[in-house]
């Protein structure tokens, strides 16, 4: 009899076949969210970022990542692992004209682009897994991942390679969601909206956040800081119904299909407004990992 049971090894194979076809083909859609093409969700301060102004909010968690990374006086290398358009290291360079970047990606689409709009600044764009870079070891001051890490599952392997790329002293920062519960513990609906969210958004899954935090330490990074901030995010979350709606009517108006990747982007940030209602069992975390 042949066996149905698909191996972990095939199942992350079809997964990065799903993300890459996903973000080269819906990255496009991602203007929409964000005029910077920042791929991630926000930081809101009260008084410093407009609720209403979705790129404040966005360019505050640029912000507030580049803050953590603590760069030393004089020039510094980072690397965003997992890049997208490049909307972090277009903000990362125009903050700290000391900067060199690279930024990894898997889509073609986004390193083309990505690398357009780099232009005069310097920063690149590489098509490489962030998870084996060819990098050397020992060369970046700090590294970044934000909401990327998730694609790969939040493995080992990817904090690994982020340990084996930065200077000793150097920092790694992650903002990305996380389970607050082992998957088996969750709800029956909290349940339903972490695997539509993970279907639609082409993620491996979610790691669970006291997990990640021991296998950090476990790779080798000497200090692990972990902040909730989930408050913080909450409001640029709240814009994904009315994004949606606006998309499909401005396609409407445009007398222009939905791509099958653009209704995965909709329908993955409609899961992800359900996941966050779920407030026991996700949360939004910034992790600083010093090596």
């Amino acid at each position: 009899m042949t066996s149905t049971v698909i191996s972990y090894q095939e199942k992350v194979k079809s997964n990065k076949i799903e993300m890459v076809d996903f973000y080269n083909e819906a990255t496009e859609d991602y203007k929409f969210w964000s005029k910077d093409y920042n791929m991630h969700f926000g930081y809101f301060i009260p008084f410093k970022t407009n609720i209403l102004k979705r790129d404040t909010m966005l360019n505050e968690m640029n912000n507030q990542v580049l803050k953590r990374l603590k760069f030393p006086s004089g020039k510094a290398l980072l690397a965003d692992l997992g890049c997208g358009m490049g909307g972090s290291i277009r903000f990362a360079l125009k903050k700290n004209k000391s900067l060199s970047a690279f930024g990894v990606t898997l889509s073609d689409f986004q390193v083309k682009k990505g690398n357009e709009l780099l232009q005069n600044l310097n920063g690149t764009i590489l098509k490489e897994n962030y998870n084996k870079t060819s990098f050397s070891s020992n060369s970046f001051d700090g590294a970044l991942a934000i909401e990327s890490f998730c694609h790969s599952g939040h493995r080992k392997e990817s904090f690994k390679e982020a340990l084996r790329i930065l200077k000793p002293n150097g920092k790694l920062i992650i903002a990305d969601a996380f389970l607050k519960k082992k998957e088996e513990d969750l709800c029956k609906g909290g349940h339903y909206a972490y695997h539509k969210l993970c279907n639609h958004w082409s993620l491996e899954r979610l790691g669970y956040i006291n997990d990640v935090i021991l296998e950090l330490k476990k790779e080798g990074f000497s200090k692990v800081k972990v902040e909730d901030v989930s408050f913080r995010v909450a409001p640029s979350v709240l814009h994904v119904p009315f994004t949606i709606i606006g998309f499909i009517i401005k396609k409407i108006f445009r007398s222009k299909n939905l791509k099958r990747e653009s209704l995965h982007n909709l329908k993955g940030s409609f899961y992800a407004l359900l996941s966050g209602l779920h407030m026991k069992s996700f949360g939004y975390y910034l992790i600083t990992c010093t090596k």
